[in-house]
């Protein structure tokens, strides 16, 4: 309908045209003033909607490290994203993801450029600890939630005014090796000698078996450390043969943790070998081949998944997300990585309709509500355990989410 001079609010003024093309003209104008400012209203409604549209849609920000000596970890949690749905309580959700290259300030300029370039609400990530433990600054400052993929207990604890906002989803290291420990005792083992990362992954699960050694009367008989990026720990190895230890605990993840095993066993070593966590992937077991045969470690749930008793929860919500990973890669299994990865979105999925009912997406209430009901997850099954945070734990499972694993032709069994 073309809008006329009245509705338009303008004022017209009586005029004698002195002959009929001036009043043809005229008329022209009038015409052209009426449907300019239509087209004016109608491009201003649609600016208005689709601002409202980009508004109501939630950005999630991710660093994973995809390359570097992390990839084996990295790949599995990024391809875990290819899998997501792009729509939460009915807001369509954008996944952004960057690739830290297992280095931490790479992860510190992705969180920077995803909270202030591309405004996302909540940030992902990252793989290893030393980079998450870098993030926390940049996501505090911004005021937005992040949740991190690695396992270092220092990433959320203790709970300050910057970890006010940092959460995580893998299980701590208390946890783990609480059941690594009783294994060890239970097998057996008095003396122990350990190898790890020296970084904060290494130093937080040596620091929790140090703490759980004297309970379990383990003596602690060798302790040496290593570089992510190091080609050979022959010096290191040699030291804890020579301690003649039962057992060794290599706290180390990925497939840089296969160094010490072959080193160990080109050096004869003949005791029990211990891995943590960290290593859950199929490159890891490529790499290490038939030396990893009679290794322990200890394990979320979802390792060996099929394996569990069919009235334990956390089997439908594994195997429900192990069909659903298959049928986007069939020729490649989900990893305790890739699960780590699904559970940031099992996260979501229960806190933005929370979230919803406070604030719209792309705005300060909206992440600060969105942080408040991540806290606030209650009961929430996951693919590694069952989650309750709290404002006292940014992590949320207990006992339920660890299980002791043993590494037999290549395949990850569930230890009797």
């Amino acid at each position: 309908m073309l809008l006329g001079s009245k509705s338009l609010g303008i004022k017209l003024l009586k005029i004698d045209f002195a002959d009929v093309r001036t009043k043809y003209c005229y008329e022209r104008f009038l015409k052209f003033l009426g449907m300019s400012r239509f087209f004016v209203l109608i491009i201003s409604a649609a600016s208005i909607c689709i601002a409202s549209n980009a508004l109501a849609q939630i950005k999630v920000g991710v660093t994973v490290s995809a390359t570097g000596p992390a990839a084996s970890l990295g790949i599995p949690e990024k391809n875990a994203f290819a899998v997501m749905p792009n729509e939460i309580a009915g807001q369509k959700v954008e996944y952004i993801i960057l690739d830290d290259a297992t280095d931490p300030v790479a992860a510190v300029k992705n969180t920077r450029k995803l909270v202030s370039e591309d405004k996302v609400d909540i940030v992902l990530g990252s793989t290893i600890s030393p980079a998450s433990l870098a993030m926390v600054d940049v996501v505090a400052e911004a005021q937005t939630p992040m949740i991190a993929m690695a396992s270092s207990l220092k990433i959320v604890d203790p709970i300050d005014a910057k970890k006010f906002w940092v959460f995580k989803v893998p299980q701590n290291d208390a946890h783990m090796m609480t059941a690594l420990s009783a294994h060890m005792s239970d097998a057996g083992v008095k003396t122990v000698g350990l190898i790890g990362f020296n970084d904060s992954y290494g130093e937080g699960v040596i620091s929790e078996f140090s703490k759980l050694a004297p309970v379990r009367k383990l003596n602690i008989v060798s302790n040496e450390r290593y570089a992510r990026t190091d080609t050979s720990v022959t010096g290191q190895i040699l030291k804890i043969v020579a301690s003649n230890p039962d057992a060794v605990l290599i706290a180390a993840s990925g497939t840089p943790a296969v160094l010490p095993l072959k080193t160990l066993k080109d050096r004869g070593y003949k005791g029990k070998i211990y891995f943590t966590d960290g290593v859950i992937n199929e490159d890891f077991l490529r790499v290490g081949g038939k030396d990893l045969d009679g290794s322990f470690l200890p394990a979320g749930p979802f390792v060996v998944a099929s394996q569990l008793p069919d009235t334990n929860p956390i089997k439908k919500v594994s195997l429900d997300f192990i069909k659903l990973y298959e049928s986007k890669f069939p020729n490649q299994a989900p990893n305790s990585f890739t699960a780590h990865a699904w559970n940031t979105y099992l996260i979501l999925k229960y806190a933005v309709p929370i979230a919803l009912k406070t604030a719209k997406p792309g705005t300060k209430e909206f992440r600060a509500a969105l942080r408040d009901a991540i806290e606030g997850t209650h009961d929430l099954v996951t693919t590694h355990g069952i989650m309750n945070m709290s404002k006292a734990d940014h992590m949320g499972f207990d006992q339920r989410a660890r299980v002791m694993v043993k590494i037999e032709n290549g395949q990850w069994k569930l230890a009797q």
